[in-house]
């Protein structure tokens, strides 16, 4: 198997010819970066929206995004893991293609084994969306150094401490984590 590095870089210039790729490939290969073309550039691509969508079609994901020259960015594309979690917009946007009859067997394979291993009910929200959990809340409140030094936090730095509170699994672990960045806010340090 290829290393990440060593994927595919591969230019699509419609969603079409993206999703023709995917049926052919989408159980063989271990992912792909596609060249999405900058819009200045005037090259047809696929846009991300619509490799997206065709992604999640076919039982992959997104993953990172990474610059590669003055025409063109990266987003890598991968199948997806049956644990791996399910964002909220990804899961909306699977269950309207669902709908509307686009999902095919391998996407929703993904889905299944989602709602099966509870990786679909545990769909976290996007850094924009993002609420502070009570539990963390009252926290922050009886621990006023805490509260203050959070608010300051950019919302790279608070969904990143609110990501890792949403996906602990049990509650014994969840209180020690809360703590743990209680303690690191109340010493004004940041995760990243």
């Amino acid at each position: 198997m290829p290393k990440q590095d060593e994927q595919l870089e591969l230019h699509f210039s419609s969603r079409k010819e993206w999703e023709k790729w995917l049926k052919q490939n989408h159980g063989s290969s271990p992912g792909i970066w596609v060249k999405l073309s900058k819009k200045q550039s005037g090259i047809p691509s696929v846009s991300y929206e619509e490799a997206l969508e065709v992604a999640l079609c076919y039982g992959w994901i997104d993953g990172q995004k990474k610059p590669f020259d003055s025409e063109y960015w990266l987003q890598k594309f991968t199948l997806r893991k049956p644990k791996s979690i399910w964002s909220l917009k990804n899961r909306e946007k699977a269950e309207e293609l669902f709908s509307t009859g686009k999902i095919k067997p391998a996407g929703l394979k993904a889905i299944e084994e989602a709602k099966r291993n509870g990786a679909w009910d545990k769909a976290y929200a996007s850094s924009s969306k993002i609420v502070v959990p009570e539990d963390f809340q009252k926290a922050l409140e009886q621990n006023k150094k805490a509260e203050k030094f959070f608010e300051t936090l950019d919302k790279t730095n608070r969904y990143a401490i609110l990501f890792r509170i949403h996906n602990v699994k049990k509650a014994e672990t969840r209180t020690r984590k809360i703590r743990e960045f209680i303690e690191m806010l109340e010493q004004g340090k940041k995760i990243r």
